[in-house]
């Protein structure tokens, strides 16, 4: 598929027709508020839906309670079993890299920052890891699982902050787009799958070829979950390539939202650091993922730790090796690198779950199969020459 400037400026042009609508009927009828409180008793997939749920609501729960009918679940358990092996790993850049991509996008940033909760991190990044936690379980799309119905209130969520920024003067739709549009939603899709590959990439960890598709189809069908238009989708790794360095070319730069945002998320996982000792660690980590100039936009202070981090590979390396020689150090790596995601994601959450409403205004773990065997080690595909 063929990204160019007038495709990608069609994409600005599109939000996503059914959650709109329906978020567009809630507020018409004054049933927001309704649906909040019961849809807080709606959190597992299969579950009864609650009397006095609005008729518009609870039609778009029912078309949309199961994935795509094109789904291969063979890689989907793939998918899972990349992120067992890779969980710390992927935590890491989806906390030290895809977030900071968003806020590297000036109109990404200002969005964040206008969109009420969505102002403070730790609401984000809580949303984020316990989504993606719920995504990789074994019982991801089955009965009793909470990822199918996260993923239908995180639609509305999208929906709703487009019908607010749309109303009255806070967004100017002329010069940028539908909020949270198509292009905006495929950009989020890229952040989340292809720069985590990539983020893994740079940290050193050896991922086989397979491994690093199957984690990148698993968010082509969330993102088919969350209203992203499969027709405009990259669907393989080089076609992402192809479309994020489009993307990052005609949006990336400074914002004094992107600054803020980064200070924010730096303060807070400088509060989930022990002690004050290792806080440098956290600005080391972000400006090695995301490169200088990035960094140098988000005003991510350099510290002495810039130069430790570099050598994150090596001593990753060492682990991977242990890992690779010894079943034992394997299961005690991937039970470490378990353990260490949930403490961060109870960290974040402070032991609550995150139901992803809709603003009124805009103010037992892993079952483990064997593992795949090693397969051709995945290498990054090489950036499109614009």
């Amino acid at each position: 598929m063929m990204y160019t400037e007038a495709s990608m400026d069609a994409l600005r042009r599109s939000g996503d027709e059914l959650a709109d609508a329906v978020v567009a009927t809630l507020f018409e009828r004054g049933e927001v508020g309704t649906f909040n409180t019961l849809m807080r008793y709606v959190s597992t997939a299969g579950a009864p839906l609650p009397d006095g749920l609005p008729d518009v609501a609870r039609a778009y729960l029912q078309e949309t309670a199961a994935p795509p009918s094109w789904v291969d679940w063979g890689e989907m358990e793939k998918a899972r079993l990349f992120f067992i092996d890779n969980n710390v790993h992927v935590s890491t850049a989806l906390s030290f890299a895809s977030m900071p991509a968003c806020y590297v996008v000036p109109h990404v940033a200002r969005l964040l920052s206008k969109a009420h909760g969505l102002h403070y991190p730790s609401k984000r990044m809580a949303e984020t890891g316990q989504f993606t936690v719920y995504l990789m379980q074994p019982d991801a799309f089955e009965s009793g699982s909470r990822f199918v119905p996260a993923a239908q209130k995180v639609r509305l969520l999208h929906a709703s902050i487009r019908h607010h920024l749309r109303r009255g003067d806070h967004w100017d739709s002329e010069a940028l787009g539908v909020p949270i549009c198509q292009e905006d939603m495929i950009g989020g899709q890229m952040f989340f799958s292809l720069l985590v590959l990539d983020s893994l990439h740079r940290l050193g960890i050896h991922m086989s070829t397979e491994g690093a598709e199957a984690y990148y189809y698993a968010w082509r069908v969330v993102g088919a979950m969350l209203g992203v238009d499969q027709e405009a989708v990259p669907r393989t790794l080089d076609e992402a390539r192809r479309f994020l360095d489009l993307y990052m070319l005609r949006h990336m730069g400074p914002s004094a939202e992107g600054v803020h945002l980064t200070r924010q998320l730096v303060d807070l996982y400088e509060e989930v650091v022990p002690g004050t000792f290792f806080d440098p660690v956290v600005s080391a980590l972000i400006r090695y993922l995301v490169g200088d100039t990035c960094a140098d936009w988000l005003e991510v202070p350099r510290t002495s730790w810039d130069t430790v981090v570099k050598a994150a590979p090596r001593l990753l390396g060492v682990l991977e090796s242990i890992e690779d020689r010894s079943p034992f150090g394997a299961w005690a790596l991937d039970r470490l690198g378990h353990l260490t995601t949930i403490l961060e994601l109870s960290t974040l959450t402070r032991g609550r779950v995150m139901h992803y409403a809709i603003p009124e205004d805009l103010k037992s773990d892993y079952g483990i199969d064997p593992a795949v065997p090693p397969a051709r080690r995945w290498t990054p595909p090489p950036a499109t020459v614009s």
